[in-house]
């Protein structure tokens, strides 16, 4: 059943699905594939971590689909391919993408907190910078228990609370508004993305994941924290370009380098 909350983070993605306005001019297929491109080149990161070849006839789930990038991957990779999003207008996307390019997927609108799947019904997960949207965070990580196999493995990033996204949307809306208690939790809740976005400590992370056998977190700094791209859905504007023309990324990356809005966290569900 939905909430108010999951009603206000789903009118949110409805409005634009991530990156749509920034990097999708249309929706022909070198349209997506520029999107791709352009995605790829900002966050390489994706592909190292998300190692898709190793989704290879396995039987996989996508939580968040998005416009539709990793998903591709993951369908070109030769996964047995099933995606969700909580948005109609991100599974459209999807379902739009994969008719210009040829690939199969069975995509659905769904609840990442509610997943319309049996237990033990895949190989693998794979999900990048979703969960921390859903109001019941935890919950959408017990799904992805519940739906994985033992010994089945799975790929998530959600966002880390110490970085510098985090440290730049403090100091704007909490110390330059003379509220310097205003904590992290909040910042992030209020002004980075969907209303009630959330962002974890290392440890917070290993909590939430502690029914599953953790193999690696790892955090790096993104071109948010640099700040070497367009800004999300929300912050565009001149103090944007001001920042952008003065920021230390040099400092940053020799003495912050553990900063990075990102934490990507793989895990295995034990046998």
């Amino acid at each position: 059943m939905s909430t108010p909350e999951k009603s206000n983070v789903q009118q949110f993605w409805e409005s634009g699905s991530c990156g749509e306005h920034l990097y999708l001019d249309g929706f022909s297929r070198d349209d997506y594939l520029e999107h791709s491109r352009i995605r790829y080149e900002l966050e390489p990161e994706i592909l190292a971590f998300g190692d898709f070849e190793r989704y290879s006839g396995k039987v996989t789930l996508e939580i968040g689909v998005g416009l539709g990038a990793d998903h591709q991957r993951l369908a070109e990779s030769g996964a047995i391919l099933t995606g969700v999003d909580l948005t109609e207008r991100a599974v459209s996307h999807c379902q739009r993408r994969f008719e210009q390019l040829g690939l199969k997927s069975r995509l659905l609108t769904a609840d990442a907190e509610n997943l319309p799947f049996d237990d033990c019904s895949f190989d693998a997960v794979y999900s990048w910078g979703v969960l921390h949207h859903s109001p019941d965070t935890p919950k959408a990580i017990q799904e992805v228990y519940r739906v994985l196999k033992p010994g089945g493995f799975a790929k998530i990033m959600i966002y880390h609370k110490y970085s510098i996204v985090g440290y730049m949307l403090w100091s704007r809306y909490a110390l330059l508004r003379g509220r310097p208690f205003l904590s992290l939790d909040s910042i992030y809740s209020d002004y980075l993305e969907s209303p009630g976005t959330k962002a974890y400590s290392i440890n917070e992370a290993r909590s939430l994941f502690s029914r599953f056998d953790v193999k690696g977190i790892e955090t790096n700094l993104t071109h948010a924290d640099l700040l070497t791209s367009e800004a999300g859905q929300r912050h565009r504007g001149q103090l944007l370009k001001f920042a952008k023309a003065i920021w230390p990324r040099s400092f940053i990356k020799r003495f912050l380098k553990g900063h990075g809005l990102q934490l990507m966290i793989e895990v295995e569900k034990p046998k």
